[in-house]
């Protein structure tokens, strides 16, 4: 059995990328599972660089091939804002996903709506011999001032998809995974990992 590291340790996005891969004849593991702990600092200037730091440095402590993927949200009346910084976008040290909810709605008081963003997401795909492949994905919608929607994590309660009528955080797991900007960079992997895997 093939088996691929997911280089992550948020329970959100193991649950993510466990369903989008289901059926593809992979043995996802953690680092948890495999007792691999690591710290890596996020500090590429692109989405590609933070992924492609973390897929290496888990592949070469694991000697395994190993997945990450960096994400971000792009507000377009913050000029891209929080963008590579979603994760650590609050002020406050320890900030929940809560605390930066609020701190984006906060920035947005006063700006003209409605406040269009999107997800963008960039997976890296690292083999031990430290070569890296990339896929990206990306979901449109807009922020809305209230929470509605307890599924997902991070800003998915406010990130709101007009066609759907929905939240990020409303939408069932099958139909996040059909549109999500994590999906499609997963979607857009498979061919990648196919290709490793069958050499």
């Amino acid at each position: 059995m093939h088996r691929l590291l997911l280089a992550t340790n948020n329970k959100g996005k193991v649950a993510e990328i466990k369903a989008l891969l289901d059926g593809a004849g992979l043995t996802l593991l953690t680092p948890a599972e495999i007792g691999l702990t690591l710290e890596i600092q996020e500090d590429g200037l692109t989405y590609a660089e933070n992924a492609s730091k973390k897929a290496v440095a888990f592949s070469q402590a694991s000697g395994m091939v190993a997945m990450s993927d960096d994400s971000g949200l792009e507000v377009d009346a913050l000029e891209g804002l929080p963008g590579l910084h979603s994760h650590r976008f609050s002020p406050k040290p320890e900030a929940t996903d809560a605390d930066r909810r609020k701190y984006l709605l906060e920035k947005l008081q006063g700006m003209r709506r409605p406040w269009t963003a999107h997800f963008q997401a960039t997976v890296a795909v690292a083999l031990p011999s430290g070569e890296v492949k990339l896929a990206t994905g990306q979901c449109v919608g807009e922020i809305i001032p209230e929470e509605f929607g307890t599924n997902g994590f991070g800003y998915d309660p406010i990130f709101f998809i007009p066609e759907l009528g929905l939240t990020m955080a409303e939408l069932e797991m099958d139909e996040k995974n059909r549109l999500s900007h994590r999906a499609g960079a997963v979607k857009n992997a498979l061919p990648i990992l196919k290709e490793i895997f069958e050499k």
